[in-house]
């Protein structure tokens, strides 16, 4: 066993976020309990609900601290760093709480990906390793529960489960780490853990961003609002804002895994202290410096869809889509760019990952990926001086044939209530109504937030600066030229609309009244010489024909 630091030690002291995922009863909770020697308040289970079931119902933060390791002194000391904390964040791994699990993965820099080794790869374990992908640049994967295979037969399951992790996890976006096996007696090194750190981003500068996950009251203190510190830094006597409220409270403490601190910064995880606000108000949500986070009714995004999910990307669908710790139902509309031609190859390299699964994988079987950047063209081609396409769904593949790397695609989410979230941030929609005892994915597509409105009539207001059009056909028979001014038509195509065409064009369709009765020609204009050129401009008004006239 490595020994653990003293967290009194001077120095500062580089957190590191430790998510801890993995499919339900695969011995997670045990795992972080093992290696942590402080707890938070809602750590292993500690809520009545979870005692009363047996499994994790909510994320719990434990942690423990050590000395760096030798591969981190150099860099971490000269920035004062002087010793290394893991936070560990327990994750559920019930399918029904898989909100609360694309939130807790959000805030991690490492990821443990939990596998019994007796049951092997489940629904969930493969959900899991779908949300790492898209939030975690690292992972380990680790055996558990192998002291409950035979003796004789042991060692052969061993290296059969690693070597079908590896072939699954050879060509995915994530870094994959050794697999550890976890044999008894227990508690587990950390030695794995300390090699396999690295020096995460950790800046504080810039507003305020501190997501909350649970919040709670002390008598006689105040509430307590614990969460991690995404971006910036927070202080004693900073006032703050609870953008979902539109309140702002000034901050009276704050603590570290029960250690009292002056400040805090990025990847810290910390305990703000402030008076005069109902803990109940606040479940989860987000806490800022005032004045920085907006709060929108709608927004665009960039869309690629995670190839395992088999049902239809259609436009006018409704999906949960998850920002952050918030997910909200939202109406999906697609659209993209006119001609497929447009499709740029640093794109195409984009879409090949685990989010394109092969045609006949199913969602605990993958076998063939690239890595997926956390930024990509996508996110950077989006303007609203360009024009787009209406698309009634998502298109797959080059010209909708399903082969090829998928197109540039975008999507408006117009949300059923108002959401609060920073610019840029990961958006995931998933079909979580689908029934958790199948084997399917849920989750149906990612992209990251472009614009938001904040307006609520973004409709008449913002909306209008989308360039987003359809194409109409209408297809007819032309039954005979009259004259080189004239044509006689009839069909399915609207008149109306051809009059509309040609009148632009300074020319006249005669009508069937067979078609539209009630209509009324337009005035002469100057003609052309022959009836080729009105067949051409008819052509060009968006009307097609099925026999060449007389």
């Amino acid at each position: 066993m490595t020994a653990m630091a003293d967290p009194g030690n001077s120095g500062k002291t580089l957190n590191f976020n430790v998510g801890v995922l993995g499919h339900v009863d695969s011995g997670k909770t045990s795992l972080a309990k093992a290696l942590s020697s402080t707890a938070s308040t809602a750590a292993f289970d500690k809520n009545p609900q979870s005692k009363e079931r047996g499994i994790t119902l909510d994320l719990g933060f434990s942690s423990f601290t050590v000395d760096l390791p030798e591969h981190l002194k150099e860099d971490c000391g000269v920035r004062g760093y002087s010793s290394l904390q893991f936070t560990l964040v327990d994750c559920p791994g019930h399918a029904s709480l898989i909100r609360t699990i694309i939130g807790g993965a959000q805030i991690i820099d490492l990821m443990l990906l939990v596998v019994d080794v007796v049951k092997g790869l489940q629904t969930q374990t493969a959900e899991c390793l779908l949300i790492g992908e898209l939030t975690c640049p690292r992972m380990v994967v680790i055996l558990n529960k192998i002291d409950l295979l035979p003796s004789t037969k042991r060692q052969a399951a061993i290296d059969k489960m690693s070597k079908r992790m590896h072939k699954t996890l050879e060509n995915t976006s994530i870094t994959c780490l050794p697999l550890p096996i976890l044999d008894p007696p227990w508690p587990p090194s950390p030695k794995l853990l300390k090699a396999q750190t690295y020096l995460p981003r950790r800046d504080s500068s810039g507003p305020l961003l501190m997501a909350v996950d649970h919040c709670f009251s002390i008598r006689g203190q105040g509430t307590v609002m614990t969460g991690t510190i995404l971006q910036g830094a927070l202080a004693l006597n900073d006032t703050v804002e609870i953008p979902s409220l539109k309140v702002t409270r000034k901050v009276k403490s704050v603590q570290m895994f029960r250690q009292p601190v002056g400040s805090a910064m990025q990847g810290d995880r910390v305990g703000v202290c402030v008076t005069q606000f109902d803990p109940k108000l606040l479940e989860r949500g987000m806490v800022c410096t005032p004045g920085s986070l907006r709060t929108l009714h709608a927004g665009l995004i960039s869309v690629r869809k995670i190839g395992y999910f088999r049902g239809a990307l259609t436009t006018r669908s409704k999906f949960h889509i998850t920002v952050g710790h918030e997910t909200v139902m939202a109406k999906v509309s697609f659209f993209g760019l006119p001609t497929p031609t447009s499709l740029s190859s640093a794109a195409a390299n984009d879409n090949q990952s685990l989010l394109q699964a092969p045609a006949d994988a199913s969602p605990t079987e993958t076998n063939s990926a690239c890595p997926l950047s956390k930024s990509s063209p996508l996110d950077k081609t989006f303007c609203f001086d360009r024009e787009y396409i209406y698309q009634e769904e998502y298109v797959n593949g080059q010209s909708g044939t399903g082969e090829g790397p998928n197109p540039e695609q975008w999507a408006l989410l117009e949300f059923e209530r108002p959401v609060t979230c920073p610019s840029f941030c990961l958006v995931i929609g998933s079909k979580l109504d689908t029934d958790i005892h199948a084997n399917a994915c849920r989750l149906a597509f990612q992209g990251r937030l472009l614009e938001g409105f904040e307006d609520k009539g973004y409709t008449e207001s913002t909306l209008p600066r989308l360039k987003v059009y359809k194409t109409k056909q209408r297809e007819g028979q032309v039954e005979r030229g009259l004259c080189s001014l004239c044509v006689h038509a009839c069909g399915s195509w609207s008149v109306r609309e051809a009059w509309r065409g040609m009148r632009a064009l300074g020319e006249m369709v005669h009508h069937d009244t067979r078609v539209a009765p009630d209509a009324s020609p337009p005035a002469r204009p100057a003609c052309l010489s022959d009836t080729g050129a009105v067949w051409s401009h008819l052509a060009d008004a968006g009307i097609t024909y099925t026999s060449p006239p007389p």
